[in-house]
This record gives C-alpha cells, sequence and structure tokens, in this order.
C-alpha cells in the first residue's frame, strides 16, 4: 500500500469519527429536547385536569340572566 493511499484513508477515517461524534452530539441535544418537552407537556396536562376539575358541571352551574 503506498504512503499516499494509506494517508487518504486516515483522512477519511478522521472525518468520519467527526462526522460520527457530530452526529451523536446532535443526538444528545435533541434526546434532552425531547425529554424537556415531554416534561412540559406533562405538566400542561396535569394543569389541565386541574383546571377541568374545578370547573363546575353544567347541570350545576347558573345560567347568566340574558339567558
Amino acid at each position: 500500500m503506498s504512503d499516499q493511499r494509506l494517508t487518504d484513508l486516515e483522512v477519511k477515517f478522521a472525518e468520519q469519527e467527526q462526522t460520527i461524534n457530530d452526529l451523536s452530539d446532535m443526538v444528545n441535544r435533541q434526546w434532552q429536547e425531547i425529554e424537556q418537552l415531554k416534561r412540559k407537556l406533562t405538566r400542561a396536562h396535569d394543569r389541565i385536569l386541574t383546571l377541568e376539575d374545578s370547573v363546575p358541571d353544567g347541570s350545576d352551574a347558573q345560567k347568566p340572566p340574558h339567558y
């Protein structure tokens, strides 16, 4: 194997290794963002359920005078 070919392979390997590291970092950041969004969604869902529980049913509620 020629020295040039070996050097070319080493360069390609280094570039691919960097690409893999970059992609891994990107996936890690996206995973963290997904987890954060899931927590926010869970909190919003819990809040909606709490608000729904605090609103009286239609049968118990009085109609406003203009009805």
